[in-house]
């Protein structure tokens, strides 16, 4: 299956999940959950991991890191919930933290989580997060809410729009976890490809100057998926990007 356009027809509706909990040990797959606050990113990880969370904090830092695993189709996953922001512009801890583990950490697929009665509000983040990553899923979260609302999602046209799959849930209900699971797991195999929507417009003298580097950091990283989105943060002279650069943080990729 390619990207574009797709209905929910996920392929492996006879797998099943088995949630791990804390079990960490071993995994094939690191999952990372991206989303604005108060979209029910919790409630998705708890649905996928049995309602356990492995807490502490992130390196270096005060903010909360949870950590669970679960197994599907007979793939280990290790998910990592990240914390919830409104941008990756790494203004805030909350930024800087979700942002580099998306860089560093090298997801091998990652869900953000969106309200399903405030798309429009939760697309600034999903946007940030396609021009760091091939490989994601959204999760139109609190469908129950939105359709109490009489609110209309869209499923089909917005995954058309974005390029990657679009899964509605209400996970406090547990409803649409099966299909987000499905394609969790269909990206995270390339089973799925996603061809994300890059919405950033420069002039032509930027779009060169882009290009240009763009060469340069792909020859010096060859395997940076994300080496477009890299130059861009150079141009604006972002510092932890610029410190990444200097210190070689991006060999290891």
């Amino acid at each position: 299956m390619s990207g574009g356009a797709c209905e929910i027809c996920p392929a492996n509706k006879n797998a099943t999940l088995k949630r791990m909990g804390l079990d960490l040990s071993k995994f094939d797959f690191v999952a990372a959950l991206a989303g604005n606050p108060n979209t029910g990113k919790s409630t998705v990880f708890n649905a996928l991991t049995g309602l356990r969370q492995h807490t502490g904090n992130w390196p270096g830092k005060t903010v909360a890191r949870a950590e669970g695993a679960f197994e599907y189709s007979g793939s280990k996953y290790k998910i990592v919930d990240l914390p919830g922001t409104y941008s990756l512009f790494s203004t805030s801890t909350d930024e800087e933290i979700a942002r580099d583990f998306l860089l560093f950490g090298k997801p091998d697929v990652t869900v953000i989580v969106a309200d399903a009665t405030r798309i429009e509000r939760n697309l600034n983040l999903v946007l940030q997060v396609l021009e760091i990553t091939n490989k994601a899923v959204l999760c139109i979260n609190l469908m129950d809410e939105a359709q109490r609302n009489g609110i209309e999602v869209d499923i089909r046209s917005l995954s058309k729009d974005l390029g990657i799959p679009v899964v509605p849930t209400s996970a406090r209900q547990g409803e649409g976890i099966p299909d987000l699971l499905s394609y969790i797991h269909m990206v995270a195999t390339g089973e799925y490809v996603c061809k994300p929507r890059k919405v950033a417009s420069f002039t032509n003298e930027i779009n060169s100057s882009i290009e240009i580097l763009t060469k340069k950091i792909k020859k010096a990283y060859p395997n940076l998926p994300n080496a477009r989105w890299v130059a861009l943060r150079l141009l604006e002279g972002d510092q932890r990007i610029i410190d990444a650069i200097q210190q070689n943080e991006f060999s290891g990729i």
